[in-house]
């Protein structure tokens, strides 16, 4: 049995470059998602939320191995990240004020039935009541704009200055979506120095 590498099949996605910002066309994936709100280091939600979706995300892995015979690496957390004021992530770094959506990315095979068979395992193995709010979403991002991000997550917001005020109005862009992260690297075994973290935002051109 052959394993698909998702982040390597799809490259452009998981990997852009670290230099210079680049255009892409995301097309629709499958998610499983679970919406939050407040600071991620502080939020007791929060880590329940990310144990909760590896905890599904890696039981569908095995089923779709078992049953399916078709095997996969996981794929990494990803988050939508939003706030009434987007200063919050530009300027001030109020993380108390942010909204967000974890989410792992599922091979189009996986479907719903599947999922509330794989929550009701992890349910019954760790109890954490976030996993009443999982669900299975498709989400179509389009045309958007990313760039690799390496170091620390509080050192993002020189970078976020720079898409949303230089380079999308000189290419004549405005936002579309919410701004969009995918973590490459394990903040538990990285140094914050090194994290790498995909920077993605929606777009659409002016006019």
């Amino acid at each position: 049995m052959s394993k698909i590498d998702f982040k390597r099949d799809l490259k452009h996605l998981y990997q852009p470059s670290g230099k210079e910002f680049s255009l892409v066309d995301v097309p629709a994936m499958q998610f499983l998602m679970i919406d939050g709100h407040g600071d991620p280091n502080t939020t007791h939600s929060y880590a329940q939320v990310v144990e909760a979706l590896y905890g599904v995300a890696y039981k569908l892995k095995f089923m779709s191995k078992q049953r399916l015979d078709r095997d996969y690496g996981v794929l990494p957390l990803e988050g939508l990240w939003w706030a009434e004021d987007m200063d919050s992530f530009t300027t001030s770094l109020d993380k108390s004020a942010w909204d967000w959506t974890m989410m792992i990315m599922q091979p189009g095979w996986i479907t719903a039935v599947m999922v509330a068979e794989a929550t009701a395992v992890v349910h019954k193995q760790k109890g954490l009541p976030v996993l009443s709010q999982l669900r299975l979403e498709t989400y179509h991002e389009g045309l958007s704009v990313q760039i690799m991000h390496t170091g620390s997550y509080n050192d993002e917001a020189p970078t976020l200055h720079r898409l949303h005020h230089e380079f999308m109005p000189a290419n004549g862009l405005v936002c579309s979506g919410k701004h969009h992260e995918i973590y490459l690297s394990d903040p538990r075994r990285v140094a914050p120095e090194k994290l790498k973290t995909v920077l993605r935002q929606p777009a659409a051109r002016k006019g």
